[in-house]
């Protein structure tokens, strides 16, 4: 029975160390693979942003450009978000989300658009895809750090398991001589 225990304890062990190596190398690839997306992108933080003239290749700097990008589409809109805004253009410049007030586009027939409120669903676009970008980081970076983490329970794991199952008189033994050992040199 002892030596089913030693076994399946060394097994759990090198299950663990194969997770935490595995955990390690996908966060690391994550990572990367998000910031070379990123960088692909060839975003540059624009003069009022937190990061002025830097190319975004990070998840913290795509977090940042993200914050910008919203805050220049408030600007655009006196402050209103999508939700709050009006569908279309009416016949008197005004907003309007009556479509018989709306101006009508006289080639295609139908009512203008606000076109305000479609820059909120382009920035929108743009903002979500540069938070999951952030995102996605940081669950790589947590990946690596639990990878560390389980690889180390698994050498703990490994070690525990073979010092606690050693028949009991090998562990007598050593101890013993250690002592016998230290009795010799005093």
């Amino acid at each position: 029975m002892r030596k089913i225990f030693q076994y399946g304890g060394i097994a759990a062990s090198i299950v663990l160390i194969a997770f935490g190596i595995g955990a390690i190398y996908m966060g690391i690839d994550g990572r990367s693979q998000v910031r070379n997306d990123l960088a692909a992108e060839q975003i540059v933080g624009t003069d009022d942003s937190t990061i002025p003239g830097q190319l975004v290749d990070s998840g913290s700097e795509a977090q940042a450009f993200a914050a910008i990008i919203r805050k220049h589409t408030l600007e655009a809109t006196g402050g209103q978000t999508y939700s709050q805004m009006e569908r279309f253009i009416g016949k008197d410049g005004k907003p309007t989300s009556d479509e018989k007030a709306a101006a009508v586009n006289e080639a295609t027939g139908k009512p203008v658009e606000n076109g305000l409120r479609n820059m909120w669903i382009t920035a929108t676009a743009l903002t979500t895809a540069l938070n999951t970008a952030y995102f996605a980081e940081q669950v790589a970076t947590f990946a690596i750090v639990m990878g560390i983490a389980l690889l180390l329970a698994g050498l703990g794991f490994g070690v525990l398991t073979v010092r606690a199952l050693k028949p009991a008189d090998e562990r007598e033994g050593s101890r013993t001589q250690a002592g016998s050992a230290a009795v010799a040199s005093a």
